[in-house]
């Protein structure tokens, strides 16, 4: 059978998960109609969801029609669960954006709409709420074409379709009409994107966006080999934890093993006990699930969001992720049983970055907003009967390289030896941290590079300028020596950790070191009076925007801020607009810091009193070990890797 996972994004309250209860009604995979607004909704199975009216967690129902098998995917439309959606598109073969003709596209509609065509999303676009006092059709899709991409077409107009490619137009001036395959070439090359206009409420139109998914569902060959993602973990309603995946390759089978890898370099096995195939709530229990569809796994208890199983490629890093610290305020509980269960939600979300921060002794977490703050005070409250607060800690920095250097790290207590190179290197903006090794087997033992690359990628490094994160680096293993007799596992792994920080030290001491700061993209649409007064804020927060464009009496502006200068000032401007203005806001990655002066001031750290992280190497002589500190290190080295030898750079996972 034909078969296409599709997933639903939209802003929030534009009727996404309406069209999704309105699809399986249509299909017949529901035998009554869900509401959001009546509590009674197949897709929103969370009783917070429910309550609040909103999708907070991806979910996942399963329908037939016209001979085609559909997998639909409901992702959050909130801003707040952003990450949750990005996410989500990685499972997705084909996506429906949602987008409300009484609103039309908002700043997290682009946004969504940049994930699709970063990660090249086929897309089809439902205007839905067309039953209201709405503009016309025309003057609709020319805002989808303005606003989003100009290949935005009325699916009713195949001539439309059809300029999109040679060939398709040359069929249609021959036949009037576009073939089926031709199509869904085009649809699925994104070389358009079809529009449908309807009310998913009133059941208009949704009976043709369902012909056209099912027109476009391929019959597609997959690879023989096992492959598969892990795009979501959470729990069913009596606790068990649940692994969503996305089989890729092969087929999963239930009770058999299967290896797993994370972004880090670390690998595992794991065996799925049980496969279920859901439908909102419901789910049937099956044996296997083959390429191409979307499944839970009961069982994989140490998977997480972007692990991989068996030969599937390991994706980016995200593009979405909070950009805000908080402190939590534990209350009457005792700070390590806060700590453990945060760890459990964030073993569900990794982007939460749960950290005991040991210099200023406080636990912290990271948030994309007051809602997703609610949320996981609410997941406390339920699953652990705790109640805690969260104060906002500031902006999430992080630090990166603009050279590159290479660190040398010793480790040579009495009875132990170890001893690592390693080159540093700047990468582009959002790539994260990856690692590579570079040095021959002649010199250093294949197990050994694994170890050492292991190492480097467990644990989360920071930067010597104010203590942030490192990001946006690669980390190559040049060469390195072990001692037959005395090497132990984690020689290697205090060598490695010098090593980064040895490296991260020369790199401060030359000022290649770099801070940097998330940004926000924003969208302010004002009365047009008002344009001066945002214009004088905007250039004081440093933000960088064009010409602003005004349409009748109202203004709009894009452009790029930095978070630590928004603060609250989206409330500032409903308030000097009298509540006629709104600005959206959403991270678009991280950009040199525009005041780093002043926050590395103000933070005051000190990398050489950061005993958790020490640049320095310990050495034997006589029969004790002794610490000779980072700058002398180099030239106490044992080993001194030829740049002549070095072999072509392999990725932690071909070492």
């Amino acid at each position: 059978m034909r078969q296409l996972v599709v997933g639903l994004l939209a802003h929030v309250d534009a009727g996404k998960t309406t069209i999704a209860e309105a699809m399986l009604y249509r299909s017949g995979a529901v035998r009554t109609l869900g509401f959001v607004d009546h509590g009674d909704s197949h897709m929103d199975v969370d009783e917070m969801e429910r309550r609040r009216g909103i999708t907070i967690f991806s979910t996942q129902a399963r329908l037939e029609h016209s001979g085609a098998l559909l997998m639909l995917m409901d992702a959050p439309g909130h801003v707040d669960f952003s990450a949750e959606a990005e996410r989500t598109i990685a499972a997705m073969d084909l996506a429906v954006l949602v987008v409300a003709a009484n609103e039309g596209v908002r700043g997290h509609t682009r946004t969504m709409w940049r994930l699709l065509r970063k990660n090249s999303v086929p897309t089809v676009v439902f205007v839905n709420k067309c039953d209201l006092d709405v503009p016309e059709r025309a003057e609709l899709l020319g805002e989808l074409q303005e606003r989003l991409d100009e290949r935005c077409e009325d699916a009713a107009d195949a001539e439309s379709l059809a300029l999109a490619d040679d060939g398709a137009l040359e069929e249609y001036v021959e036949t009037g009409a576009l073939g089926a395959d031709t199509l869904r070439s085009l649809v699925l090359g994104c070389k358009t994107f079809p529009c449908l206009f309807g009310s998913a409420r009133n059941l208009a139109d949704v009976g043709a966006l369902l012909d056209l998914l099912a027109a476009l569902a391929p019959e597609r060959s997959w690879p023989e080999e096992f492959g598969a993602r892990v795009y979501k973990v959470g729990r069913d309603a009596k606790g068990a934890r649940l692994a969503w995946i996305k089989v890729t390759g092969g087929e999963l089978r239930a009770k058999e093993s299967v290896r797993c890898t994370r972004r880090a370099g670390s690998s595992w096995t794991e065996k799925a006990d049980q496969l279920r195939l859901y439908v909102g709530d419901r789910y049937e229990v099956v044996g296997s699930v083959p390429a191409g569809q979307v499944c839970a796994a009961a069982g994989l208890d140490a998977v997480r969001p972007g692990d991989v199983l068996g030969a599937e490629p390991l994706g980016g890093e995200p593009t979405l992720a909070p950009v805000l610290s908080y402190r939590v305020l534990p209350g009457e509980h005792d700070v390590r049983v806060v700590h453990q269960a945060l760890n459990e939600l964030a073993d569900e979300d990794p982007l939460l970055g749960v950290r005991w921060d040991e210099r200023l002794g406080e636990l912290r977490v990271q948030l994309m907003g007051a809602m997703q703050q609610d949320v996981v005070r609410e997941e406390l409250a339920r699953r652990d009967g705790l109640d805690v607060d969260f104060e906002l800690g500031g902006v999430l920095y992080k630090e990166t390289l603009s050279e590159p250097v290479v660190g040398v790290g010793h480790f040579e207590p009495l009875r132990h030896y170890a001893e690592v190179h390693l080159l540093l290197e700047p990468t582009e903006r959002g790539a994260g941290v990856s690692f590579g090794s570079m040095c021959p087997l002649d010199d250093l033992d294949r197990n050994w590079q694994r170890l050492i690359l292991t190492n480097a990628a467990e644990r989360e490094h920071v930067g010597v300028l104010a203590g942030f994160p490192l990001a946006d680096v690669r980390i190559t293993l040049l060469g390195g020596r072990a001692h037959a007799k005395h090497t132990e596992g984690g020689d290697f792994r205090q060598a490695t950790y010098r090593a980064i920080r040895q490296a991260l030290m020369q790199a401060r001491e030359r000022s290649v070191c770099m801070l940097l700061e998330p940004w926000y993209r924003f969208e302010l649409d004002v009365p047009a009076e008002k344009i001066g007064r945002a214009l004088a804020d905007l250039q004081r927060m440093g933000a960088q925007f064009g010409v602003p464009s005004t349409v009748g009496e109202r203004a709009r502006l894009d452009g790029t801020v930095p978070v630590s200068e928004v603060r609250d000032y989206p409330l500032e401007v409903s308030a000097y607009t009298g509540g006629e203005g709104i600005m959206h806001l959403a991270p678009c990655g991280y950009e040199p810091c525009h005041d780093a002066e002043r926050v590395i001031e103000e933070v005051a750290y000190e990398p050489e009193t950061d005993l958790s992280h020490t640049p320095d190497s310990v050495f034997c002589s006589h029969g004790a070990g002794y610490t000779v500190k980072w700058n002398e290190v180099p030239e106490r080295a044992h080993v001194h890797p030829d740049e002549r030898r070095r072999t072509p750079w392999r990725s932690a996972e071909e070492v």
